[in-house]
C-alpha cells in the first residue's frame, strides 16, 4: 500500500530507508532523540505532553477557576437553588463575554463534590444544584450576611428504575431565575440582594409569597416585589395578588403606639393618615424613596402581546383602587392638579423577552395608568406626585395671598379730611372694640386724628391755667407796696 503524505514510509527490517530515486534523501536514517519519529523534523521546544496521549492531563477548568468565582457560584445556587450556566454567568460575572469561565468553575466545584448536574433541559442546558456538602458551604457564606438560603435538593432515586426523582426545572422557576439574572446584568441589584419565595402574612393569616424580591439601592430601587407570570393564572387572580400586597402594606407595625391603634380601629379610613414609618412594611423593607407602598412588578413570560394587553387592561380596571393615586383635598381646588400616591401600590409591567432582548435598564417598563414605556426608575417616579403638589401648593398659596392682599387694600378707608389712606395701625384702631372709644373721629386718618388730639389738649391746658392778676392804679410803677410801709 502506498503511503500518504501525513504518514511516513515504513522502514525495512534492516533499518534503512528505501532508495527509489537518486535524490537528496540519505541512504541511512538519521538518529533522532527519544519521542521523535523518523522522518519528522526535530522540534526546538522539547518534548510535549501531547506526544504521549496516555499521560493524564490536568483539566483546564481548574486553571481558570478561582476562589472568588467558586464563592459567587455557591452563593447564587444557595439563593436560587437551581440554575443553568447561562443564568449563573449573568448572576455572577455578567461583564464576561460568555459563560465559559462559569462552566469551568462549575466543573471544578463538581470535582470537589460541592455541586452536581440535576438534569439536562430540552435545549441541552445543564441545570446545576448544590450537593449536601455544597449546601453547607453556601450556608456559611449566606447566613452571616442575614440572607435566607434555599432548601437542599436531595438526590432521591426510584428503587425500581433507578431514575432520579424530583429532577425537574419547571418553566416558572427558570423564568424567576432568568428575571433576576437580567436585572443583575443591567446593574439593577446584586445577587445577594435577591430573595425568592418571600412570605407576606396578612391580618387574616393568609400568606402571599412574592416570586422574587429585588433590592437595588444604588440603582434607585431600594426594594421591589416581582411576580413572574407565564399566563398560567387568570388576570383576576393577579388583581387578587395586587389587593393582598395593598392590604399588607397598610398593616400597622406590632410596636405601633396604643393611640394610633385605637384611632385606626375606631374610625374607617384612619389608616390613611398614619405615616409609613409606623407600618409593618417599614420593619421589613427599607424606605422606597418615593411616596406610596412597596412597588410591585409583573413580568410576563412565554406569552403573546395580545394576552399581555388583555391582562393589563383587567389590572387597570379591576385593580384601580389599589394602584391609582387620588386627588388632593385642598382649599385651592383646581389649582392643584398633582396626585396623592401615598396609599397606592406602584405597579410596573414588562415581559421577560424584553428584558432579555433590550436589557432591564432599557425603556421596557410600563406603569399602570400610563401609556408609554420608560426605564425602571422613571416608571417608578411620580412626576405628578408629592413634589409637584408642594410646588403647586406654594404657588397657589402665594397667589391667594396676593389676591387677599389686593382685596384688603381695596377696602382700606380713606381720610375724609386730607384724602390719605389709613395706615394699618389707624385701621386697626378704629376696628378694635377696646380702642374704639378713644379712636375719635373714625373718618379721619391717624395724622388728622393726632392733630385733633393736640388741639384738644392745648385747649384743656389753656382752660386749666388761671389768669394773672391786674396791677392796682395807685401804685407807682417799680415800687412794691409792703405791709408795714413807713409813712413820712
Amino acid at each position: 500500500m502506498a503511503s500518504t503524505a501525513d504518514e511516513p514510509e515504513p522502514l525495512d527490517p534492516a533499518g534503512e530507508a528505501p532508495s527509489v530515486d537518486p535524490s537528496t534523501t540519505p541512504s541511512a536514517p538519521r538518529r533522532h532523540g527519544p519521542g521523535v519519529s523518523t522522518g519528522q523534523p526535530r522540534r526546538k521546544g522539547g518534548r510535549r505532553r501531547s506526544d504521549n496521549p496516555h499521560v493524564p492531563r490536568r483539566p483546564t477548568h481548574r486553571k481558570n477557576s478561582t476562589e472568588p468565582r467558586r464563592r459567587e457560584l455557591l452563593q447564587a445556587l444557595g439563593i436560587f437553588q437551581r440554575a443553568t450556566p447561562d443564568q449563573l454567568w449573568k448572576l455572577t460575572r455578567p461583564d464576561n463575554q460568555h459563560d465559559k469561565l462559569t462552566r469551568d468553575t462549575l466543573l471544578d466545584l463538581q470535582d470537589h463534590h460541592l455541586v452536581r448536574i440535576e438534569l439536562v433541559r430540552e435545549d441541552q442546558r445543564q441545570v446545576w444544584v448544590l450537593t449536601k456538602r455544597g449546601h453547607g458551604e453556601a450556608k456559611k457564606l449566606l447566613e452571616p450576611k442575614g440572607i435566607r438560603i434555599s432548601a437542599l435538593r436531595e438526590e432521591k432515586y426510584d428503587p425500581v428504575t433507578g431514575e432520579l426523582l424530583g429532577a425537574s426545572y419547571d418553566d416558572h422557576s427558570a423564568a424567576v431565575t432568568t428575571t433576576a439574572a437580567e436585572l443583575h446584568r443591567a446593574g439593577i441589584g446584586h445577587r445577594l440582594g435577591f430573595a425568592t419565595e418571600i412570605p407576606h402574612r396578612l391580618a387574616d393569616g393568609y400568606v402571599q409569597r412574592a416570586d422574587l424580591v429585588a433590592r437595588a439601592q444604588a440603582a434607585g430601587v431600594p426594594v421591589m416585589l416581582l411576580e413572574i407570570d407565564r399566563r398560567t393564572e387568570d388576570a383576576h387572580d393577579l388583581v387578587t395578588k395586587l389587593r393582598r400586597y395593598w392590604e399588607w402594606g397598610r398593616l400597622l407595625a406590632p410596636d405601633a403606639d396604643r393611640l394610633t391603634v385605637d384611632l385606626v380601629r375606631s374610625r374607617v379610613g384612619a389608616i390613611e393618615g398614619v405615616g409609613h414609618e409606623k407600618r409593618l412594611w417599614r420593619r421589613v423593607y427599607p424606605p422606597t424613596g418615593r411616596e406610596g407602598l412597596v412597588p410591585l412588578a409583573f413580568v410576563f413570560a412565554d406569552t403573546t402581546e395580545a394576552k399581555v394587553a388583555n391582562t393589563v387592561k383587567v389590572l387597570e380596571e379591576a385593580g384601580r383602587r389599589y394602584w391609582a393615586p387620588r386627588r388632593y383635598e385642598t382649599y385651592y381646588g383646581e389649582a392643584i392638579t398633582a396626585k396623592d400616591y401615598g396609599q397606592a401600590v406602584p405597579v410596573v409591567i414588562t415581559t421577560l423577552e424584553q428584558l432579555t432582548e433590550h436589557g432591564a435598564d432599557a425603556a421596557v417598563w410600563r406603569r399602570l395608568g400610563r401609556k408609554d414605556e420608560h426605564t425602571l426608575t422613571d416608571a417608578l417616579d411620580n412626576p405628578d406626585g408629592d413634589a409637584l403638589y408642594r410646588r403647586q401648593y406654594a404657588r397657589a398659596e402665594a397667589e391667594d395671598e396676593r389676591r387677599r392682599a389686593a382685596e384688603r387694600e381695596a377696602r382700606r378707608p380713606v381720610c375724609k379730611r386730607c384724602g390719605q389712606k389709613f395706615t394699618d395701625e389707624r385701621w386697626e384702631e378704629i376696628t378694635v372694640h377696646r380702642t374704639a372709644v378713644t379712636a375719635g373721629d373714625k373718618s379721619v386718618c391717624g395724622d388728622c386724628h393726632a392733630d385733633d388730639i393736640a388741639r384738644k389738649e392745648a385747649a384743656r391746658l389753656q382752660a386749666a391755667t388761671p389768669p394773672e392778676p391786674e396791677p392796682e392804679h395807685d401804685q407807682e410803677p417799680g415800687k412794691l407796696r409792703g405791709l408795714f410801709c413807713r409813712r413820712g
